[in-house]
């Protein structure tokens, strides 16, 4: 015997560092955003309260500063900060207007503060400067008139932007290490929340490997409410499947039972060499056709069975095999009547097969009239046929649907239309019951099948 391999399902990839990717890339990507917005509001911040800073010192320039008689400018009282006397210290002052002689700190020494363009504008104006070179400068500055000054002097602060600089720098490692740690975690618990979350997927893989090994028959175990649908619906596919192979070893039993007795007959008449052999061989092979018909039609039945969308219109079905009737029985009159609209969940070649059956029985026995009726009856859809023939005894109608029972041997037939019909209807978890037509005086037949919803 040849080794069979097995389909083994693709990968494509892990659903769990797929998770873990999509939220690492997101918290970067959020980090990221909201680190730069911080960054530059902190960075805001920390500018406005050094130039404040600056301003101060400026805003204190302007109230000591007066005009003397010569028209200069001079101040009723120095700036405190030791630094403005130091030459070179890194903060500066200066006063000055076009065409006079201006005034500036001690610790400029021998540079001075570029003037510049004049502002329109009167308030303070802060900015950037590189001109002392290497070190850089925060410049603030304001154009004021003094009283009994024909000029508008230009007053100016100046720092070097060192120490703004190391605390900017400062904020923003800060800033970095924080969102990083940050990040790690928030990535971290990701990772731990995937693990977690997926983890009943995990006992399922394993309840279905101890399944496999024949360890148990179900996925057994409280699962969470979002895994609990599926492994009902597995729990239920593993139970159809096993009722499906029970059937199939139900009915080769049965075929193999039925078709033992036969063949016996038919060994014991060969072996007798005896008279009627050619007719025993041909009766007991149209018993073994009939049995052989019967158990192919039920596997047909339960194999279809299998799709959960079996859907089946009512009258497209009924309007064939009340076409393919009435090409036999030409002197037979069909009526059929009810919504047009119903659908049951039956796989379509079994209702023709099913309903085939029911009314050729009803023109083949009957006296030339047929009445088909189909509606609605509490998630069942129900057929009634009825014809205007002898009709069955009450005390027969249940032997009728045993296999080969004929009641009516003078008509062509196997005697399996009604037990196919009453086998298959059972398949669907459907019924049919014999009943005596109340209108024709016939035969009624209630066939009642799984009604299927409107799609």
């Amino acid at each position: 015997m040849s080794d069979v391999t097995l389909p083994t399902a693709k990968g494509s990839g892990s659903l769990s560092r797929r998770m873990i990717l999509i939220a690492a890339v997101w918290i970067t990507l959020l980090l990221a955003g909201g680190g730069f917005a911080l960054d530059r509001v902190l960075k805001s911040a920390v500018t406005r309260n050094f130039d404040d800073q600056l301003e101060y010192v400026l805003t204190a320039l302007i109230v000591s500063a007066t005009i003397d008689s010569q028209g200069d400018v001079w101040f009723t009282r120095e700036a405190a900060d030791q630094r403005f006397v130091e030459p070179g210290s890194g903060l500066y002052w200066q006063v000055s207007a076009p065409g006079r002689d201006g005034f500036w700190s001690r610790s400029l020494w021998d540079r001075r503060l570029a003037y510049g363009s004049p502002h329109a504008a009167r308030t303070v104006h802060s900015y950037d400067s590189r001109q002392f070179g290497a070190e850089r400068l925060r410049v603030v500055e304001r154009d004021v008139k003094l009283p009994g000054s024909p000029v508008r002097w230009r007053f100016q602060v100046a720092q070097a932007r060192d120490g703004l600089d190391a605390q900017i720098t400062t904020l923003r490692r800060t800033l970095v290490r924080s969102f990083a740690l940050l990040g790690l975690g928030l990535i971290v618990l990701a990772a731990l929340q995937t693990f977690y979350g997926l983890l009943p997927l995990r006992r399922v893989r394993l309840e279905i490997a101890r399944m496999r090994g024949g360890h148990a028959n179900r996925v057994e175990g409280d699962m969470p409410i979002e895994v609990a649908p599926l492994v009902e619906e597995l729990n239920a596919l593993v139970a159809h499947n096993e009722k499906q192979a029970e059937e199939a070893r139900r009915h080769a039993g049965n075929l193999a039972h039925a078709l033992k007795t036969p063949l016996t007959v038919i060994m014991n008449a060969a072996t007798a060499d005896a008279d009627d052999l050619a007719e025993t061989v041909v009766r007991e092979a149209r018993t073994m056709r009939r049995q052989v018909d019967h158990h192919l039609a039920r596997a047909r039945a339960v194999g279809r069975r299998g799709s959960a969308h079996s859907r089946a219109d009512v009258w497209p079905s009924l309007e064939s095999v009340e076409r393919a009737v009435a090409r036999l029985y030409r002197h037979v009159r069909i009526d059929v009547t009810g919504p047009r609209d119903l659908a049951v969940h039956v796989e379509r070649q079994d209702l023709d097969e099913m309903l085939g059956n029911l009314i050729e029985n009803a023109a083949k026995y009957g006296g030339g009239s047929v009445f088909v009726t189909v509606g609605a009856q509490a998630g069942f859809v129900e057929f009634l046929i009825e014809d205007d023939g002898a009709g069955i005894p009450e005390e027969e109608r249940v032997r009728i649907f045993d296999r080969g029972v004929r009641l009516d041997t003078g008509k062509p037939g196997t005697g399996l239309g009604m037990a196919i019909v009453r086998d298959v209807a059972e398949i669907y978890e459907g019924t049919v019951s014999l009943e005596e037509s109340e209108d024709l005086g016939g035969l009624m037949v209630r066939l009642r099948l799984p009604a299927a919803g409107v799609v």
